[in-house]
């Protein structure tokens, strides 16, 4: 599996849109074959900036995201919207998505 994890730093005027404004590129990567996850959070240090969590089946499955229309639509207006360059981390990993934390569980 992919996994991927980017720090998007928006400029002030943008971030309170930010999640209306990549709907449509999440919605449209959430539909990849291929995809097995995609979310955003926003960070509790800096209220410009948002996280985003992404993994891929495999490597063909990510170089496709990175070929869509989709993905370059989005490359092609977020300058515009972010402060700085953002920071990934872009590893492969071995599983199929989440799984269960083995330290912590709820009680009762």
């Amino acid at each position: 599996m992919i996994f991927i994890a980017v720090k998007f730093t928006v400029r002030p005027e943008h971030s309170a849109s930010w999640i209306e404004r990549v709907e449509e590129f999440t919605s449209s990567t959430r539909a990849e074959e291929g995809n097995v996850f995609f979310e955003w959070s926003r960070s509790v240090d800096d209220p410009h900036q948002y996280v985003l969590l992404e993994a891929f089946r495999d490597g063909e499955a990510g170089a496709r995201h990175v070929e869509s229309e989709h993905f370059k639509t989005a490359m092609a207006w977020m300058p515009d919207f972010v402060s700085r360059t953002p920071e990934i981390v872009n590893v492969e990993v071995p599983g199929t998505g989440w799984n269960a934390m083995a330290e912590l569980s709820p009680r009762g």
